[in-house]
């Protein structure tokens, strides 16, 4: 029989085979996946840890505004000096540390704030200068 009347299998010419992927081609993308999935992870990775460090600051701030409010709104008027302590937010205590200084106006004293997330750290997350008048 011939191949032409499909009664018989044809074996002349090469022999058909399916095609797939060879061992190194798929090495090669496994390859290109991972430096992909890496690049993926370190890149989610730093904008986490950047969401943490600005959350941090902005509660650094709060604590700041707080100290500077308490004090402005005090009847007694501040005498010049450190005062330094922590307080709780955001179920984190901070600590913070106040200067008190003289300016050229005796009625007027400046403050000098920073927050620092733990008491051994060197850098204060948040530092704010404010003003305070001397109570009527």
């Amino acid at each position: 029989m011939n191949c032409a009347t499909g009664h018989s299998v044809c074996l002349s010419g090469a022999h058909k085979r399916t095609r797939g992927f060879t061992l190194i081609e798929v090495l090669i993308a496994l390859a290109v996946l991972a430096i992909a999935l890496s690049a993926v992870i370190k890149g989610v990775s730093a904008n986490a840890n950047n969401a943490a460090y600005l959350r941090d600051r902005m509660l650094a701030h709060w604590v700041a505004m707080n100290k500077v409010t308490e004090l402005q709104a005090d009847t007694t008027f501040p005498a010049p000096g450190v005062t330094t302590g922590t307080i709780l937010m955001a179920e984190h205590g901070w600590t913070w540390q106040v200067t008190v200084s003289t300016t050229p106006d005796a009625s007027i004293r400046r403050l000098d704030v920073e927050v620092r997330s733990k008491k051994e750290d060197k850098q204060a997350l948040d530092s704010l200068i404010a003003y305070v008048g001397q109570p009527q």
